[in-house]
């Protein structure tokens, strides 16, 4: 035996080049078993995803209705006030009332420069609200003499309180983790996990292709010389190990002192022979495979509970004010003029073009400072009271509505 042993110890040696061929083949044919599993999978799981096609088609949340009140239907004639003060401001060089008397409950009122005392503190009312909400916003970039606007001059400011007030009072991670549990959407997920899992397991198409890539890994691994010399070696390391010092370990180690290469070679063609195996192991993962959709429903709770453990670190991971700071942080000037203007931009018009009707009020207070505060101040309270009449009586009737 020992003279026969040379020869087949040389046979790995001799069938090493044959070896590396099939290794290469077998490495090019897992490149492409691989992606087909994927899809199998992928195709099988998916028809458990929840239906995300009207998720596409807007917002989950309408936007609630533009509340314009009743200055909307008030907007088109104070935007006309100043023109309409510009005018009367130019006329009054050519014709104020010269010399015009009116007589109201036996008091003479002289009517001479109303139109430039009412269009001057109308225009100047105007102005001055249009120049205080321009400011707001421009300029955009500083500039020498003028400065720069309010909200592009504290941009980095009004990003960093933003940020802050929606971490701390909107979208902080407390309300998310409530929401995470009272939503109940990791039990649902926890559900499609397990049914996906379940129908992927039994899925004969995934079934086919993971044994075909396993067996395909299993072969190209046990048919690499440097995997074989390794198994050799434990192999005879674990049976002298497990013959002990007994007559069985005695008689094992005289066998390898008169024979180690026939017991090396023997071991060789054993290891060779393994890749020719793997297929009765491989068909070992159908009851594998059979009992895992029973096992994942049986571990339903542990899943949950990991699942909402794995939800609730990514949260704690999230550094929610970090996030909209950046963000907003990233607007330039005029990105973050129209996101203030998209909802204030029609109320900004509003105080913009009041000023000018306010202006007019105290044009005629200057002009007749008595009898202008006397009717300014009883249409005030008149319009106070009757507010307050129909504010009550809505509340009123709130109730029993």
């Amino acid at each position: 035996m020992a003279a026969s042993a040379p020869n087949m110890n040389n046979e790995p040696e001799a069938s090493e080049a044959a070896m590396r061929a099939p290794s290469e083949n077998g490495a090019a044919e897992r490149s492409g078993s691989w992606p087909r599993l994927q899809r199998h999978i992928f195709r099988t799981a998916s028809r458990h995803l929840p239906d995300s096609s009207t998720d596409a088609d807007g917002p989950s949340v309408e936007p609630p209705p533009k509340r314009t009140g009743t200055y909307a239907r008030w907007l088109p004639v104070l935007k006309a006030l100043p023109w309409v003060l510009g005018a009367l401001f130019a006329l009054s060089f050519v014709w104020d009332f010269p010399g015009v008397t009116l007589t109201v409950a036996g008091y003479a009122v002289v009517l001479e420069d109303l139109l430039r005392f009412t269009a001057v503190s109308g225009l100047v009312g105007f102005g001055t609200n249009w120049l205080a909400i321009t400011m707001l916003f421009r300029p955009r970039e500083p500039r020498p003499l003028v400065g720069q606007g309010l909200v592009p001059a504290q941009r980095e400011r009004v990003a960093y309180r933003l940020a802050q007030a929606v971490s701390d009072e909107l979208i902080n991670k407390a309300l998310i983790k409530e929401k995470i549990r009272e939503s109940g959407l990791v039990a649902q997920y926890r559900d499609l996990l397990v049914a996906a899992a379940g129908d992927v397991a039994t899925d004969d198409a995934v079934r086919t292709e993971a044994k075909a890539l396993l067996r395909r890994v299993l072969r190209d691994v046990l048919s690499t010389p440097s995997v074989q010399e390794r198994i050799v070696a434990l192999t005879a390391e674990q049976v002298e190990a497990q013959a002990g010092e007994g007559l069985s370990g005695l008689m094992l180690r005289a066998y390898r002192y008169f024979g180690e290469d026939d017991f090396r070679a023997r071991l060789h063609e054993t290891v060779r022979r393994l890749p020719d195996a793997v297929d009765p192991l491989v068909e070992e993962l159908d009851p594998v495979l059979d009992r895992l959709p029973a096992e994942l429903e049986r571990r339903g709770d542990e899943i949950e509970a990991l699942l909402t453990r794995v939800l609730l670190r990514l949260v704690d991971t999230l550094d929610l004010e970090r996030m909209i700071y950046e963000n907003v942080r990233a607007y330039d000037e005029r990105q973050l003029e129209m996101l203030l203007r998209r909802t204030t931009n029609e109320q900004l018009n509003y105080i913009k073009y009041l000023g000018a009707a306010l202006g007019i009020v105290g044009g005629f207070i200057i002009w007749a400072p008595a009898a202008a505060l006397a009717a300014v101040t009883t249409l005030g309270l008149a319009v106070y009271a009757v507010d307050e009449a129909l504010h009550r009586a809505r509340t009123d009737a709130a109730p029993s509505s």
